[in-house]
């Protein structure tokens, strides 16, 4: 592989990442369950990431390799733990994007109601599978800009909503203040049981930061780049998320929030313009094309590096002279396929059936990242740790409060029947995988000892 990944990318990237359908399509669904408070759902979820992310940068400045999370997994818990993890991320990434490119059909029917969503569908996966195949850069660069647009978009979103707030602008000079926060039925119309009910929309929102980790092999200076990527995460997700949220919930009363469109296009239609419609609809376009761009990345890397450990195919284990994954790549694509299938097939049921399974994915892969971090400080000497370029704060308390949250969002996750089919789909997931593991144990072994000759293998 090779190193072109620049810092200014990486930034964007880490952004960009954990900016997608979840803030765009899924907040409506997370505002009517939590009111006005959901604004300290994703705050305190964006909190948790921030630990994570840092016990991944600790890992991942030590010792930057393309398969990151699942390769320190297999060195400190155990090869199973490395298997199951690597191909859980892999499966988590196909199930996410089937989510945007599910996306990208609903966001194509404003423009071309008559068409049906899986040829849109086909098309996302087909131009992104392009982007893919390139190069690294390529991909990087066309990441880089899909952030650029989202994150333009919040921003002027959000000095918009507070010149109505304030000066009272397109609300014929009356300022809306922010008594919608709490006039309404409270901060929390619901209670506390609508705050947790939120939480599993909340963190599939953050679905996709831990693959700045996956960068790491890739990048120009991981030494420097993914530390500033990582912490510039928690305060960007606090001023994007937190804010645009505020700014939404300030101006129209929560439980009319999705019942007349999109929040992002009725306050631009407010200060007059006209096409706010069509804008936004690009805007959140680009924002799913951006995460299936970051999924197909995402599974290429992670089943390369499955190859390398012989937990893959060996096919997977090779590139091209630009060093580019092409096999595992395009085999991912393929899966992707079935996304396609499903939006010919159930489209009105697909969205929150993938968000429930991509939740339970990620909560497995952020849980083990942090069991890794814990592990891996305790092979370290005192000398070592204070050595350590990039370490984690709060160890190991941190790492402990957020395994603890992310218990109790599996348990939400269990107690409402809408998102309990990942606890079904995702538990079943990971015995077959531990049964495939056993019957091909001697296998696998034999091609952990042959690791090296693979990473030698020129392209």
């Amino acid at each position: 592989m090779q190193r072109d990944l620049g810092q200014r990318q990486m930034r964007l990237m880490a952004l960009g990442a954990a900016i997608g359908v979840g803030l765009f399509l899924g907040s409506a669904n997370a505002i009517k369950m939590a009111g006005p408070g959901i604004i300290l759902s994703y705050i305190i979820g964006g909190a948790v990431i921030f630990i994570i992310m840092r016990a991944l940068g600790e890992m991942a400045v030590h010792n930057p390799v393309a398969g990151s999370f699942s390769r320190y997994a297999r060195d400190l818990l155990g090869p199973l733990a490395g298997y199951l993890t690597g191909w859980n991320y892999w499966f988590l990434w196909v199930v996410t994007c089937i989510a945007e490119i599910t996306a990208v059909g609903i966001y194509m029917e404003m423009w071309f109601p008559e068409a049906p969503r899986w040829i849109w569908a086909l098309a996302a996966l087909s131009a992104m599978g392009a982007v893919n195949l390139v190069t690294v850069k390529a991909y990087g660069e066309f990441e880089f800009w899909f952030a650029l647009i989202k994150v333009v978009t919040i921003v002027l979103m959000i000095c918009a909503g507070l010149t109505m707030m304030v000066f009272g602008l397109g609300n014929n000079g009356v300022a809306t203040g922010i008594s919608n926060l709490w006039t309404q039925g409270g901060f929390l119309p619901n209670g506390a049981l609508g705050l947790l009910m939120s939480l599993q929309m909340v963190m599939f929102a953050y679905l996709g930061v831990e693959m700045i980790g996956l960068t790491a092999g890739e990048a120009v200076d991981p030494t420097n780049s993914i530390p500033k990527a990582i912490n510039s995460v928690f305060w960007r997700i606090v001023v994007f998320y937190g804010g645009a949220l505020f700014v939404i919930l300030s101006i129209y009363p929560w439980n009319e929030i999705g019942t007349q469109g999109s929040p992002f296009v009725m306050i631009f239609e407010r200060l007059g313009i006209k096409t706010a419609a069509g804008i936004i609809n690009f805007v959140v376009l680009t924002a799913a094309l951006s995460s299936c761009n970051t999924g197909l990345f995402s599974t290429g890397r992670m089943l390369y590096d499955l190859a390398q450990q012989g937990q893959a195919p060996r096919t997977f284990a090779t590139t091209t002279s630009r060093g580019v994954p092409v096999p595992a790549i395009v085999v991912s694509a393929i899966a992707l396929l079935l996304g396609v299938l499903l939006n010919y097939s159930v489209p009105e049921k697909i969205f929150i059936w993938v968000t429930a399974i991509s939740t339970f994915g990620a909560i497995w892969t952020w849980g083990i990242i942090l069991l890794t971090q814990l592990k891996f400080r305790s092979t370290l000497s005192a000398i070592e740790r204070q050595n350590l370029t990039f370490r984690m704060p709060l160890w190991p308390y941190g790492s402990w409060f957020a395994l603890a949250f992310l218990a109790l969002v599996i348990g939400v996750m269990a107690y409402f029947p809408d998102t309990r089919v990942a606890l079904v789909v995702g538990p079943v997931w990971l015995g077959m995988l531990t049964v495939l593991y056993y019957m091909r144990r001697p296998a696998l072994a034999q091609a952990g000892h042959g690791e090296a000759a693979i990473d030698q293998e020129p392209g």
